[in-house]
């Protein structure tokens, strides 16, 4: 039997169910399709040893009163329920380099930010002064940063570039590089990558960073038990096979895999956009759209090596840290040489329940080259569609993880001796658990030189298609938030959107 909605969200990533909630609560008849068997796209989370590991979200910012992240969860209605750990003050990531023993700190606050940096490099205080503030001015031209106001990009701000504005700061090299030490959360290409994608990344962890307690899954569920409470209907294990249009060129409906059928009068896509494409069919898009959108560069992808720990055997840390092997790694982190893999990792910590001040588990993350995976390209492996994959692939896993160990005992000396159990994920299970293309972990790469190659409007040659996601625009936590809202403005008007934000500021500003 065929189901009519108003809205039909397709994927449950956080650009959707941000969407759908939007919506919702606006009153419209809405129902999101995930194909998975867990909602949430990076927002997903899995269970080893009895232990919740993140898959993508390993930290967010901007949580705190008044900041724009805060103030859209608020009107998402989950800022409450959001269980949140802040993380070290004084350093939430710490950069370090080869053979230098100094943590090089990323602090909570502009100030302290300026004051903790300033302890390495005293002669700099200025300069990381004059870094904040263009931080902050770059992120206030940007629409939605401040959640209302700014309606258009200023095409100037996209072209500077993350590498000659570095410079322009400071000549000091090793400074430089700790400035670009938590790249890895845009897996930058810091010669070509526009400023303003370093500036919205890191400016929201400067305001405040947080880690999810149990997990970033919450957040979809957060969104997901809202949804249910304003009537929407959230389906998974319902993957869309087949869009359906009339002569009009106007989306009907959409079929799933298992033959069910939706019909909607709008629609929007938070799938990778080259799927997007293959289900509206090329013949409906112009030719220059498309040729456009398949030139995109995948942003690189990751192999995660997730270890259990002995209880009590390692001390935990409330911060991230972001090594390279050199300093000069930082303008081209994800140009790794197979022999010398992993180059450069993010390292995070997860309490003990029982003992706080120990850490039940880590995860290290390093780029990985999708062409590593290659030969395995055509095998599918999730909890929905289970496929094992051949002996050789769990070899290389096993090998890439006894690499990383290996790398990380120069950090922790006892490392080995405290390992319970390891786990893997490589690109292959971010492309099937996430949909990414190539597994890709943020998107497409952007360059200063044409920042608008990368930039799509939500709206397609469909009337009633839209986008939303990491692929369009920005990604992240704040990035596919910001650009539900936009999605969302587009179908219900800008006016309407920037009223109810409007509300949100206002009751913020009378507290």
């Amino acid at each position: 039997m065929k189901k009519n909605y108003d809205i039909l969200v397709i994927g449950s990533g956080l650009g959707g169910l941000v969407s759908a909630l939007i919506l919702a609560k606006e009153g419209l008849k809405v129902c999101v399709l995930e194909k998975n068997n867990q909602y949430g796209g990076n927002l997903q989370t899995f269970s080893r040893d009895k232990l919740i590991f993140d898959t993508g979200v390993h930290y967010l910012g901007g949580l705190s009163k008044g900041q724009n992240l805060h103030q859209f969860f608020s009107y998402l209605e989950i800022i409450d329920d959001l269980q949140l750990e802040k993380m070290d003050g004084n350093g939430y990531d710490k950069i370090t380099f080869g053979d230098d023993e100094i943590e090089y700190p990323h602090a909570q606050g502009y100030d302290n930010f300026v004051q903790q940096l300033s302890t390495y490099f005293p002669e700099e205080k200025e300069n990381l002064e004059n870094y904040c503030e263009e931080i902050q001015r770059i992120c206030n031209y940007f629409p939605r940063y401040n959640v209302v106001g700014q309606n258009n990009y200023n095409e100037e701000i996209l072209h500077l570039n993350t590498k000659r504005f570095i410079e322009s700061i400071t000549s000091n090299e090793k400074l430089q590089a700790v400035l670009l030490g938590s790249n890895f959360l845009y897996a930058g290409d810091s010669e070509d990558t526009p400023f303003y994608v370093h500036a919205l990344t890191v400016n929201s962890y400067i305001q405040s960073a947080y880690k999810c307690v149990k997990g970033g899954s919450q957040i979809s569920k957060l969104l997901i038990k809202k949804l249910r409470e304003y009537g929407a209907e959230v389906h998974k294990h319902s993957e869309v096979s087949e869009f359906i249009c009339n002569e009009n060129n106007t989306l009907t409906s959409v079929k799933t895999t298992a033959g069910k059928e939706y019909s909607a009068t709008q629609f929007i896509s938070n799938i990778e956009i080259r799927s997007a494409i293959q289900l509206i069919g090329e013949s409906r898009l112009k030719k220059s759209f498309l040729n456009r959108i398949l030139s995109w560069e995948p942003v690189s992808s990751c192999f995660s090596v997730y270890l259990v720990l002995k209880p009590n055997a390692i001390s935990n840390f409330n911060y991230n840290v972001y090594h390279f092997s050199s300093k000069d790694l930082v303008w081209k982190a994800f140009q790794y040489k197979k022999e010398n893999w992993p180059e450069t990792y993010m390292l995070s910590s997860t309490p003990s329940k029982n003992h706080p001040e120990f850490a039940e588990s880590l995860t290290a993350i390093s780029y990985m080259d999708f062409a590593e995976v290659k030969e395995w390209e055509n095998t599918f492996n999730t909890v929905a569609n289970q496929q094992e994959r051949a002996e050789l692939y769990e070899k290389f896993k096993l090998e890439k993880a006894e690499k990383m160990i290996q790398a990380l005992e120069n950090k922790i000396p006892n490392l080995r001796a405290s390992i319970k159990n390891i786990y893997t994920s490589s690109p292959l299970s971010y492309r099937d658990y996430i949909g990414s293309f190539e597994g890709n972990m943020y998107g497409y790469i952007k360059s200063s030189e044409n920042p608008l190659k990368t930039m799509v409007s939500p709206r397609t040659k469909i009337y009633n298609l839209f986008l939303t996601g990491q692929s369009v625009n920005m990604h992240g936590i704040l990035g596919c938030t910001i650009g539900a809202f936009n999605t969302c403005a587009e179908i219900l008007g800008k006016d309407l959107i920037d009223e109810r934000l409007s509300k949100i500021l206002n009751r913020t500003d009378e507290k």
